[in-house]
């Protein structure tokens, strides 16, 4: 079944990020795993008209022009001298949606993925989604353990205002 859950737990989901949900709920039988073995471009192939809906942006290949890049740094004349790539992002530039398939846990994407997020201009939300099965593991529930265990921590503050792990 999917899964969510925003982090901090204190705080409520918006309007908006739930919209992201329905649109996970709405393709969630063609992209569940284990039953799938989708790569991550091909979910947000079948994610992507929904996401088109609520005014996302997503990503639409790999090469130059299909990837959405977002500012970390700006220079000279406010141009901009870093960016990160993001799947998916909100049309005010608030939300950023991160698919991962295979190496979600396993390789420690998701923790590039809040790295990235947290250094993306006006970002506020990050949307992780993984896959609930991956090669018998179950990678939300490894990943959710790891971000309960930094948000109750405390140790590490982030800019965002909350991360959403979905399991696909």
């Amino acid at each position: 079944m999917l899964k969510y859950q925003l982090f901090p737990r204190s705080v409520g989901i918006t309007d908006q990020i739930q919209q992201v949900i329905e649109c996970f709920k709405r393709a969630y039988e063609k992209i569940k795993s284990p039953e799938n073995q989708l790569k991550s471009n091909e979910v947000l192939d079948i994610l992507r008209p929904h996401l088109e809906d609520i005014e996302f942006t997503v990503e639409t290949g790999k090469a130059r022009g299909q990837k959405i890049p977002v500012p970390v740094l700006f220079g000279l004349n406010n141009t901009v001298d870093q960016s990160f790539n993001a799947d998916g992002i909100s049309n005010d530039g608030k939300i950023v949606l991160e698919v991962e398939a295979g190496r979600a846990y396993a390789n420690f994407a998701f923790l590039k993925d809040v790295f990235q997020a947290s250094m993306m201009y006006g970002v506020e939300f990050l949307i992780l989604a993984v896959r609930n099965d991956y090669r018998g593991n179950n990678d939300f529930e490894k990943v959710y353990t790891f971000l309960e265990t930094l948000y109750i921590s405390n140790r590490l503050v982030l800019p965002l205002k909350g991360i959403i792990l979905i399991g696909y």
